[in-house]
């Protein structure tokens, strides 16, 4: 169901239902949740990537499962699913998606959720629930803080397909290649140069980012204050500088 590489300091998980899109049934969900607590874990793991098989990254749930009829039932199935999402975002290590074909619905907010985003020209992203005549619950909260509230809306209430293109454009993409060999290519750049970052400086900035986008400007500076002080204590600034005038030197 979930597919588990790791090299060079990345951990790749893989979605393997390429006949169904890799929708997300119990299996895959259970399996996202065990494999994202083990990288976390991992001393090796520096870096965190998504993508899925068979030229698509995720058709969301699967709805030709049964659905639970009670509202216990169904707490229950989507808390698993809620977790998935809350892990990857409060994740110390970056998480990167790395998207070919439909990332819909729970797909889309899979996508959504990881810190960054590469993207083939033709991929398509969407909250397609509202076709089926029901909200997208999980999808909203995280669209309405990544995109801002007219936007969002409009993704959330129509639940068109949205091109890549236009997710590029306003900003919901970092890199946008033409090819699935290109991706590739791409991602592997790209995932090298987090991996190659210092593991405590990307922690330190990742908690002070996701900190940050819920706290007014103000206190954001005062966190950023305390940061630099709190680095400056540990003797961690001094190495820096002194590794910047060893490399000046030579």
């Amino acid at each position: 169901m979930v597919q588990i590489g790791k090299q060079d300091g990345a951990t790749t998980l893989i979605l393997n239902r390429p006949k169904q899109r890799n929708a997300l049934d119990a299996g895959v969900i259970d399996g996202l949740i065990q494999a994202i607590n083990e990288a976390e874990a991992d001393n090796e793991t520096r870096c965190l990537v998504i993508r899925g098989a068979g030229g698509n990254f995720c058709a969301g749930r699967d709805l030709t499962r049964a659905a639970p009829r009670d509202l216990a039932s169904s707490l229950a199935q989507d808390e698993t699913w809620t977790k998935v999402n809350r892990l990857l975002h409060t994740m110390s290590k970056p998480t990167v998606a790395v998207v070919e074909g439909y990332a819909v619905a729970g797909g889309f907010t899979l996508a959504m959720i990881c810190d960054f985003v590469l993207a083939e020209e033709e991929a398509q992203f969407g909250a397609l629930e509202m076709r089926r005549g029901f909200p997208a619950a999980i999808n909203t909260p995280v669209l309405s803080q990544l995109v801002g509230p007219r936007l969002a809306l409009e993704f959330l209430m129509f639940g068109d397909l949205i091109p890549a293109r236009r997710l590029y454009e306003v900003g919901l993409i970092n890199r946008l290649v033409e090819g699935a060999e290109a991706l590739s290519q791409v991602a592997q750049q790209f995932v090298g140069n987090l991996v190659a970052l210092d593991r405590d400086a990307v922690r330190m900035t990742k908690e002070a980012h996701r900190a940050a986008r819920n706290m007014p400007l103000l206190d954001a500076l005062e966190m950023g204050k305390l940061g630099n002080a709190l680095i400056a204590a540990s003797g961690r600034m001094d190495e820096a500088m002194q590794g910047y005038a060893d490399s000046k030197n030579t």
